[in-house]
């Protein structure tokens, strides 16, 4: 995993009074209304073209046009920016925040509510409906189990949390170990320290964002350290190498996988994660970001610009995240 890098630099307060507040195309009315309340002054739809003054984007991605030297924040109405930023150079200078509203939560919950379904198998207790046949399948408690959760950002942490308030162990996986583990969390443990762990772990929770360091991360030689665990990827699909997670899951090593992304989104239909065994894909929905985080996100964003603080919620563009 990548180590820390340096600071991000916030525009200072007297550029971010004159700068012009540009929005994508896509960015719906009620985010408009939230900005114009927020810095003002009016917002603008962006045209194709940069403002010959300095100004600030709210949006998903950057086109070539606008990366410019005079863009001094852009803040991002998506959590990860890999994507963006892997999309061309950044500009320097240029200040990078992300939303992250209640997606921890969000992500959270559906977590816990594949981790609950399997336990309930109410995907066996559905199939038998549909075969219209009276089968009594035993429960599994979770208390007592183990979560393995990779990441321990605000995602993992939110995760970790959730899975903790039904008494599940929850262990961390992070760039180092910690003295005083993040709220949520009963330990944590450093990456390269986690083969016993995967082991005993009942479930593997992926929660890592995609970098140069992430890419691929679960391979082979991790797969091959699990015993018998359900396998639920929550961050970025191309942390997983999908050839190796095929053969774990044929050779029950990893008893089941929940999948909300994937490398290649939209997946085609003849792809061969549709084929994949005991495994559910969910079209990148635990976590959809909603109007009101954008606006709440941004706004917390502004107060700390205007105050002289760098903002909680900024990225740092050389680790991505």
């Amino acid at each position: 995993m990548p180590g820390p890098g340096p600071v991000p630099v916030p525009p200072a307060p007297d550029l971010l009074a004159r700068a012009r507040v540009l929005v994508a195309p896509t960015v719906g009315e009620p985010v408009v209304r939230g900005l114009e309340r927020i810095t003002g002054r009016p917002v603008e739809r962006e045209s194709g073209s940069a403002p010959c003054e300095p100004y600030l984007y709210v949006g998903a991605s950057l086109t070539d046009a606008l990366r410019t030297g005079r863009l001094t924040w852009f803040h991002s109405v998506n959590a990860g920016t890999d994507a963006l930023l892997d999309s061309g150079p950044w500009p320097a200078d240029a200040l990078l925040t992300r939303t992250v509203g209640r997606m921890g939560e969000r992500i959270a919950q559906y977590v816990l509510a594949w981790v609950l379904a399997e336990c309930q198998s109410v995907t066996e207790f559905a199939a038998q409906h549909a075969r219209a046949e009276w089968r009594r399948i035993p429960s599994e408690l979770v208390a007592g189990q183990t979560a393995l959760v990779y990441g321990t950002g605000r995602i993992g942490s939110a995760v970790a949390g959730l899975l903790r308030g039904c008494g599940i162990r929850t262990v961390g996986v992070a760039r180092g170990p910690r003295a005083v583990p993040p709220p949520g969390f009963d330990l944590v443990i450093g990456a390269d320290a986690d083969t016993e762990e995967l082991g005993t772990a009942r479930w593997v929770v992926a929660a890592l964002p995609l970098t140069g360091a992430t890419e691929g991360y679960f391979g082979a030689r991790r797969f091959a350290a699990v015993r018998g665990a359900s396998f639920v990827n929550v961050g970025r699909g191309a942390t997983v190498h999908m050839e190796a997670l095929g053969a774990a899951l044929r050779a029950g090593t990893v008893r089941r996988a929940v999948l909300d992304v994937l490398a290649e989104e939209p997946a085609a239909p003849g792809a061969d994660c549709w084929q994949l065994p005991r495994t559910v894909i969910t079209s990148h929905s635990a976590g959809i970001t909603a109007d009101e985080d954008v606006v709440s996100d941004f706004e917390a964003c502004w107060d700390e610009l205007c105050a002289g603080r760098t903002p909680t919620l900024a990225v740092d563009v050389a680790r991505g995240y």
